[in-house]
């Protein structure tokens, strides 16, 4: 009963916006906006009508984290171990050219707009992995501010929900594969949220391979955030030593500890688990195919939260240099991809 006080309002105003969406997107000619890209589009025009009621906000929030995790987990029951290998091969080639082309574009760029190394970094980090997520986990431990945080997740976000809109179109008429698709979405889109969209409004194996190529990309995160915390702790010390003596140095910088339980993605696990079940054939194809709807269901209904807590133009209000910062290295990672996929014949 407290769940559903705390949190039922939101889930169930994002329930109501999936089913609008699912009905409008099934009376619209050609099928040419998918119901996840609709119910985002159309969560962040009701924002500032349901951002009166503080009421719905835990809601929503739940909705677009922990049900958009669940109808992840609950995707692998769709998929098998052959499915996810041959995807897995091309994307780690792929993913090696994009976070070069996010990390090392993202540094020269700060550079040349004399940036703060920190929103920089930010800024690649959410291009480079999973959006928020990547930016949340790698804040902590550079010591960014908290308007830097606001600036990157604006930055990636922006981009991102111009590409959901996008991608389905260049996909058509570049005439790609499935496969090459979602190998493009996968590694281009920033947040899981919108490769979701942006691969399911293309084709349902589409959207499934662009899923299993982000949830690779998104345990990158451990290894850059050691990366930045290494970076971070020598930076610190060498300014601290050109303004105290050794003794002072020692007592008043101490190395920040990175714990790997809580920037582990697990919910990946999940997901390799169902994966795991589908692949012995134990599951009726009936339940499978019931449990797979139910979760392209929830999809759309976490794309709709996160249109329904998305203020646009508080976004717009962040600052011109981050935004085409982001806009720059989202840019040429979408780019980069596309290229790669040509060299490796997945176009």
């Amino acid at each position: 009963m407290i769940f559903f006080k705390k949190y039922g309002g939101g889930i169930l105003v994002s329930t109501v916006l999936a089913f609008l969406s699912l009905f409008i997107t099934k009376i619209i000619p050609y099928h040419f906006i998918g119901p996840g890209v609709l119910a985002l589009l159309m969560g962040m025009l009701l924002n500032p009508m349901t951002s009166k009621y503080s009421s719905l906000e835990k809601g929503f929030g739940f909705t677009s984290k922990k049900i958009l995790r669940l109808a992840i987990i609950l995707m692998g029951i769709s998929l098998n171990f052959s499915q996810v290998l041959q995807v897995g091969k091309f994307s780690l080639i792929v993913m090696l050219f994009t976070l070069i082309t996010a990390f090392g574009g993202g540094y020269l760029v700060g550079k040349l707009f004399k940036m703060d190394w920190r929103l920089s970094g930010l800024i690649s980090a959410g291009t480079g992995i999973c959006g928020g997520s990547a930016i949340a986990a790698v804040a902590p431990v550079i010591d960014a501010e908290d308007s830097q945080i606001a600036y990157a997740i604006s930055a990636t976000f922006i981009f991102d929900v111009l590409m959901v809109i996008l991608f389905p179109i260049m996909g058509s008429y570049f005439s790609m594969t499935d496969l090459g698709y979602g190998l493009w979405t996968g590694t281009a889109v920033n947040d899981t949220s919108s490769v979701v969209a942006a691969g399911y409004a293309f084709s349902d194996i589409a959207g499934n391979f662009a899923v299993i190529v982000k949830l690779t990309r998104t345990l990158s995160i451990i290894p850059v955030v050691l990366i930045f915390s290494y970076l971070n702790d020598n930076l610190v010390r060498k300014t601290d030593a050109k303004n105290f003596s050794t003794t002072d140095t020692v007592s008043l910088h101490q190395s920040k500890k990175v714990s790997i339980g809580k920037i582990f993605p697990w919910f990946i696990l999940m997901f390799l688990v169902m994966v795991i079940i589908k692949s012995t054939g134990m599951i009726p194809d009936r339940i499978s195919d019931f449990i797979s709807t139910v979760s392209k269901f929830f999809m759309i209904m976490s794309l709709g939260a996160i249109g329904l807590k998305t203020n646009f133009s508080k976004l717009a209000k962040s600052g011109f240099t981050p935004m085409f910062h982001g806009f720059i290295i989202s840019t040429l990672v979408v780019v980069v991809s596309f290229l790669v996929q040509m060299v490796i014949g997945q176009v």
